[in-house]
């Protein structure tokens, strides 16, 4: 092990796991980690929920830190803008250059922006500080604008209409979370938004903004105090566009082992990471679900050792089980497997038709098992917790 070290690029939840991972793995070596924020890692998910809605402080989001890793060195607010994989380089924005033995890519993403100028005060929700921002506007009687329906979307709707905002949603999906879901459940999660007082314009596209609001792609406007972008996210690959030779078309494609460009000392991991697995057949894939960057940093953390150090990799491919959840007005959505490939659901439990109780739904791909998901109380979220190991022993792959 050389004096130089293994980089990790990015130190939020992927950094973190991976670094702790590379001592699970027997690295005794140096581990630096490079992070554009100025802060140790924390948790996103509570940054459209509990920190938006002030029920919990910034700092209770602070990641805990395995002993393991006491010894790591922690260059926050240092970004990296350019890396050189053959001569195992990186450049900061102060334009030092460091050297590394080893590479982890696991700088994420960040939100997309609306090709749109002007409009009423305009947020994201990504950081700490998105947060708190946005949360300063959110008002009892504030009119809030939400474009997109996904998960940033439907969680900020749902934190401020319980601040008592009039929450506006427009999305072109005709059901929200679609994509992640599937039309079934989809429709439920949209019914229960709606008992509770979110307007949602479905199949709609914002075309201009201005200073009142939005005008929407049928002519007519919603007005708005508070403007949230909720419209995906980028991955985070610039600081290797100069190398040759790496697919980053979305991403940083990797192979079944997370090495980049087939590289024996370099990895990615988490959400920035496209991959095959064999769970699910081709095509290689990225997933942003919280679940991946544990998952996917143990698997690349056991490749990047055996490849430093010689060491016997294990043939065994990444195959991860994707999971998320979603807490919106007191509702915990949870899915296992990965829905949005199913060709057909199931409903197991619950009525569809009900603004509340409790749903399960099964999602196929031809006979096979590939998800599922559930909405309500702790119940529904422990149902479908049941399936989990059916879904990570499926036999074959699906194509």
């Amino acid at each position: 092990m050389g004096a130089h070290g293994i980089a990790v690029v990015g130190a939020s939840l992927g950094g973190l796991r991976a670094a702790e991972q590379l001592r699970a793995a027997g690295w005794r070596g140096r581990i630096t980690l490079y992070g554009d924020e100025p802060h140790l890692p924390y948790n996103r998910p509570p940054l459209t929920k509990e920190v938006l809605a002030g029920g919990a402080p910034a700092t209770a989001t602070e990641l805990r830190r395995r002993p393991s890793v006491a010894d790591v060195e922690w260059r926050l607010g240092t970004a990296v803008t350019a890396a050189d994989l053959g001569a195992r380089t990186l450049t900061l924005a102060d334009g030092t250059v460091r050297p590394y033995e080893g590479l982890v890519a696991a700088t994420g993403v960040r939100p997309r922006r609306l090709p749109l100028p002007g409009g009423p005060p305009r947020h994201v929700v990504r950081t700490l500080e998105d947060s708190a921002a946005l949360a300063a506007g959110l008002a009892a009687g504030a009119r809030v604008l939400v474009i997109g329906s996904g998960f940033i979307g439907c969680e900020v709707a749902a934190t401020a209409r319980t601040a008592g905002c009039a929450v506006t949603v427009v999305a072109p999906e005709a059901e929200p979370m679609a994509l992640a879901l599937g039309t079934c459940l989809a429709r439920a999660l949209r019914r229960r938004h709606e008992a509770r007082g979110v307007r949602f314009r479905r199949g709609r596209l914002a075309t201009a903004l201005t200073p009142a609001g939005a005008v929407l792609d049928d002519g007519t406007e919603v007005t708005a105090d508070v403007l949230v972008e909720a419209v995906g996210s980028l991955p985070n690959t610039e600081w290797l566009t100069a190398t040759e030779g790496i697919d980053l078309t979305d991403g940083i494609l990797c192979d079944a082992h997370l090495r980049i460009g087939g590289l024996p000392h370099a990895v990615a991991v988490g959400d920035v990471a496209r991959f095959p697995n064999p769970r699910y057949g081709s095509p290689a894939r990225r997933v942003e679900h919280w679940s991946m960057p544990g998952d996917t940093a143990r698997h690349a953390a056991r490749t990047l050792v055996a490849g430093l150090t010689g060491a016997v990799r294990d043939p065994a491919p990444c195959a991860p089980l994707p999971s998320f959840w979603s807490d919106q007005f007191g509702l915990r959505l949870q899915s296992f497997g990965l829905p949005a490939l199913a060709d057909r659901c199931e409903l197991l439990a619950g009525d569809p038709d009900s603004a509340d109780g409790d749903l399960l739904y099964a999602y196929h791909r031809g006979p096979r098992l590939i998800g599922v998901a559930a909405l309500g109380g702790p119940g529904a979220a422990a149902a479908a917790a049941r399936y989990r190991a059916a879904l990570m022993t499926l036999p074959e792959p699906v194509t």
